[in-house]
């Protein structure tokens, strides 16, 4: 098999104390790509890749397990030797349990590939914050809100203006204990289906969740703006 433009090598680094699992397997539909998100290329090679690099750097992490979309393992597989790929599920939860099977330290991060800009700092910071923690079940990348939250009804009429005080704009990675997420994923397939992050279900389940504040940029790519959103920062890096 031939390596893909923008492969990245992953290898362990010698005082890795966790596994990342990267979720890779989302449909970009609202990115209107014509294919799946994490194989949009920015900057010259795919979104995935950027997130493959940093963990490759970062030194806690070792093992990597990508969550590939149905169909592509073998793609994602050349993105990535050394990377144990599976395929993801028809939701996150899905595929976030099917990438746990092939986890076996204590302790794992869980990245999202439409987050490429993440730096190996970032990384090591929510590993190194979870170890320093011990009762402590996740601990998740996450920004203080910027803008005014208002509710609104179904007709987008205003029905309260929310106080941003205490407000974060949770994003990945997050660190967890293995077996703490691994309980969580236990959940009814309902609160699964439901959990647009993997801290809601650690919460859910009663679990500690402490937020990491993040200082550089760090967006998740879901629209084609967002795209070139993240072009001009990967140009100014």
């Amino acid at each position: 098999m031939t390596r893909e433009a923008g492969a990245v090598e992953v290898s362990a680094s010698p005082g890795a104390l966790a596994t990342a699992v990267i979720a890779a397997a989302g449909s970009g539909t609202r990115l209107g790509a014509g294919g799946p998100k994490a194989l949009v290329e920015l900057g010259g090679r795919p979104l995935v890749a950027w997130s493959l690099a940093a963990l490759a750097a970062a030194e806690s992490i070792g093992a990597i397990v990508i969550a590939a979309p149905q169909g592509l393992e073998d793609e994602l597989r050349a993105l990535a030797g050394g990377a144990r790929v599976v395929t993801g599920g028809a939701t996150r939860s899905q595929s976030v349990a099917s990438a746990l099977e092939a986890v076996d330290s204590e302790l794992v991060v869980v990245h999202d590939a439409a987050r490429p800009l993440a730096t190996p700092r970032l990384f090591d910071e929510v590993v190194s914050a979870l170890v320093a923690e011990p009762g402590c079940d996740a601990l998740v990348a996450a920004a203080p809100l910027a803008d005014t939250v208002k509710r609104a009804s179904s007709e987008l009429t205003v029905t309260e203006t929310i106080s941003r005080e205490g407000l974060w704009a949770v994003q990945t990675p997050q660190a967890f204990r293995t077996a703490s997420l691994r309980r969580a994923l236990g959940a009814p397939a309902d609160r699964l289906a439901a959990a647009t992050d993997d801290a809601m279900l650690i919460e859910a389940a009663g679990g500690l969740v402490r937020l990491h504040p993040v200082a550089e940029p760090n967006p998740k790519v879901t629209t084609a703006e967002d795209l070139l959103a993240a072009e001009a920062l990967v140009a100014a890096r």
